[in-house]
């Protein structure tokens, strides 16, 4: 009797291709790159999030397996419209095939899936066996995608840690919030004992500092405490710390402040807790989503056009990217003993910030420091609030004032007192990836016969790093009537010969040719009229 265990109904008529003994001279199958996508709590959209990427990266041409390695549940057999996999185990036989690869609709995508059990209604866990986590790697493909649910089980962290680049899903709400801020305490955690597990005793010394902290503690907080310890293990604590990179996605954003909560989210969770926190993107809030999830396609398939289709393209393109740079540039260990902030560090500035910048960021921490303030769910106690105020208020006052900033700066910087005052903005890898692969694109795609659509004026736009605001700024064109451009909601555009004047004066911001843009893109607008007007007639 056979012990090969299958999934009856969904396994393939033919073997994967992986499964298959690659000819002599072919280099070893294995996977190009592992990601993974994690929640701070359920309902923060990680399954449509993986499940998205991975149609967006099989529609590229890549070949993609989605792995289904949530704790709460199995899903991504549902949103991709397959029934449910159920194991056809023969008599006497109680082990089930941990990789039952199925086909999905979908050309290059394939679903690694969950399946129950007969003695319980939780789904299996195949994450739990280092062994599956191992075999993950063999697989043939480009692209491993895992939906890794919500929670901070052992087995998840794991996965998360193994990946090539991970992704944190978070909401515009207090549990999630705090939930962002507990999976990142737990992962540097779990990251401090996978790297001590062959030093038993560097381990017990931190298992002793655990001990004198609250529970889940802060990084920083925990690297501190261990250089009462041991000076040695703090310095690799600090290390450890510093090549710890979440990337941070914002989900069912609903307005402007909700998608500036991912750059917040980002500041205080380096300054509080020391960790890297980068804002990969949001996904604003759209009844498309839940319209998709009910007729169990994906929502790249079901509605590409819709502003929360476009926004998972925008974060699939940046994590492609991301992906695409083969590695980021080495980050400095976190110092083991924290250094005293400065002013400028106080309102997250830098020494040659002009008055306005000054202000601006001012303005911009007094809202975070509030009462009720999301970005400081868990982080600081409303108790805690007016000392930070007095604080910031205190370093706009010195800075704004130019006989005590030269104080200040002389008193605190003495060497660097010749140094010219310029700002190094951080480097943000996402957008910086996001615009090479654009660009890539462009370049094939623009010539003196391009025809420019809107999505095609949006691309030069976002390959240039311009945002709408800038362009309604300098050329006085409405705000509205750019994104109506754009997104070709002819019904909201202007009347023609105004139309043809705001095409001209976009054209030549973004450095096009404005003949060509204005007579292809106005060509389109006409056909969209003329059709509007015969079905008038009728």
């Amino acid at each position: 009797m056979s012990k090969l265990v299958a999934l009856n109904r969904m396994r393939p008529s033919q073997p994967p291709s992986w499964t298959q003994s690659p000819p002599p001279s072919a280099p070893p199958p294995g996977v190009r790159h592992l990601l993974a996508v994690a929640g701070t709590r359920g309902g923060v959209g990680t399954s449509v999030m993986v499940v998205n990427l991975a149609v967006y990266l099989a529609q590229l041409g890549r070949s993609v397996l989605l792995v289904d390695a949530s704790p709460t549940g199995a899903a991504l057999h549902t949103m991709l419209d397959l029934p449910l996999p159920t194991p056809n185990l023969e008599e006497g036989v109680a082990e089930i095939d941990e990789f039952a690869v199925v086909p999905t609709p979908i050309p290059g995508l394939k679903l690694l899936p969950q399946i129950y059990g007969f003695t319980g209604t939780a789904p299996l866990r195949p994450g739990r066996k280092p062994r599956w986590a191992r075999n993950l790697r063999q697989q043939d493909v480009d692209y491993v995608l895992l939906d890794l649910g919500a929670g901070t089980a052992t087995s998840s962290l794991d996965l998360f840690l193994s990946a090539d680049l991970g992704m944190l899903m978070c909401s515009p709400d207090p549990p999630a919030v705090e939930g962002a801020y507990r999976f990142v305490r737990g992962l540097f955690l779990r990251r401090m004992r996978r790297t001590l597990m062959q030093d038993k005793f560097h381990l017990r010394l931190l298992e002793r500092a655990l001990l004198t902290l609250p529970p889940v503690p802060s990084p920083q907080e925990l690297v501190r405490t261990l250089t009462r310890f041991d000076t040695g293990l703090a310095e690799i604590a600090a290390r450890e710390l510093s090549q710890l990179h979440p990337r941070l996605i914002l989900n069912n954003a609903r307005s402007r402040a909700d998608t500036e909560l991912g750059h917040a989210l980002h500041d205080m969770a380096e300054r509080y807790l020391g960790v890297r926190l980068d804002y990969t993107g949001h996904i604003e809030r759209d009844d498309t989503v839940w319209l998709s999830g009910v007729r169990r396609r994906p929502l790249l398939i079901d509605n590409p056009t819709s502003k929360s289709a476009r926004n998972i393209e925008r974060i699939s393109r940046r994590i492609l990217g991301l992906v695409a740079r083969k590695q980021e540039p080495p980050a400095e260990p976190a110092p083991t003993l924290k250094p005293e902030p400065t002013l400028y560090d106080v309102l997250l500035t830098h020494r040659g910030a002009s008055d306005e910048e000054l202000r601006r960021a001012h303005k911009r921490l007094r809202d975070i420091y509030t009462p009720g303030s999301l970005p400081l769910t868990s982080l600081v106690l409303d108790d805690e609030l007016p000392r930070a105020q007095a604080l910031i208020d205190e370093a706009q006052d010195t800075l704004l004032d130019p006989l005590r900033r030269r104080a200040y700066d002389v008193s605190t910087f003495p060497e660097e007192e010749d140094a010219p005052q310029s700002h190094r903005a951080e480097r943000d890898a996402a957008l910086e990836a996001e615009r090479a692969l654009l660009r890539e694109e462009l370049a094939r795609e623009l010539s003196p016969q391009s025809v420019f659509t809107g999505e095609l004026l949006r691309k030069v736009r976002e390959s240039r790093g311009i945002e709408i605001d800038d362009i309604a700024q300098r050329t006085k064109i409405s705000r509205a009537y750019l994104s109506a451009i754009e997104e070709e909601r002819w019904q909201e555009l202007p009347a023609f010969v105004y139309l043809r004047g705001f095409i001209t004066e976009l054209a030549k911001y973004l450095k096009l040719d404005p003949l060509q843009v204005s007579r292809t893109y106005l060509k389109r607008y006409r056909e969209w009229k003329n059709q509007q007007e015969q079905r008038d007639a009728r």
